[in-house]
């Protein structure tokens, strides 16, 4: 357990954000930790869902898909991401994780799928010793203003704009 946690965020429009998450989750699991790792916008059958069967002390669980990123959010979207907010600020309030992972959240906010003012809240009920992630896209100023550790990943170069799909086992 931790003696102090922290807000962390990963954001900008680079790969490796729901990575970063991930490899703290490794160590964290490693270090004999109890993971919740929350996934908005995610209901597609990633790789990482895996790591439960892998790392003790990992729970996950997926709020809603993201087949709107192109177009608009349907009232389904909004009601998953709501409940999945929910369920986070249940996580949260526990007190039973060492970690807790928001992952997409910022992606979430951004498509007001839910409220900066509700996240915010639920970071408030944060135990001390709980540390948080928060990943994904377009993190808003109050998100950034709240953290304790804000990276921004920065895209330079993709092999996407060359026409490369996303890969099992690398983006998915």
């Amino acid at each position: 357990m931790l003696e102090k946690g922290y807000i962390q965020v990963y954001t900008g429009n680079g790969k490796g954000k729901t990575t970063a998450a991930l490899g703290i989750t490794l160590r964290a699991a490693c270090a004999g930790n109890k993971i919740f790792f929350g996934q908005f916008m995610k209901g597609q059958d990633y790789s990482e869902k895996k790591a439960i069967h892998c790392l003790p002390g990992l729970t996950m669980e997926q709020f809603g898909g993201a087949f709107f990123v192109n177009g608009k959010p349907t009232e389904k979207d909004v009601t998953d991401a709501e409940a999945g907010l929910e369920r986070m600020r249940e996580i949260v309030t526990s007190g039973e994780y060492d970690l807790v992972v928001f992952d997409e959240v910022n992606t979430a906010l951004y498509f007001k799928l839910i409220s900066v003012e509700d996240v915010l809240e639920v970071l408030d009920l944060k135990p001390e010793k709980t540390e948080v992630i928060l990943t994904g896209r377009y993190a808003p100023q109050e998100i950034i203003d709240r953290a304790d550790l804000v990276t921004e990943m920065k895209e330079i170069k993709h092999y996407y704009n060359a026409g490369v799909d996303a890969r099992v086992g690398i983006e998915n």
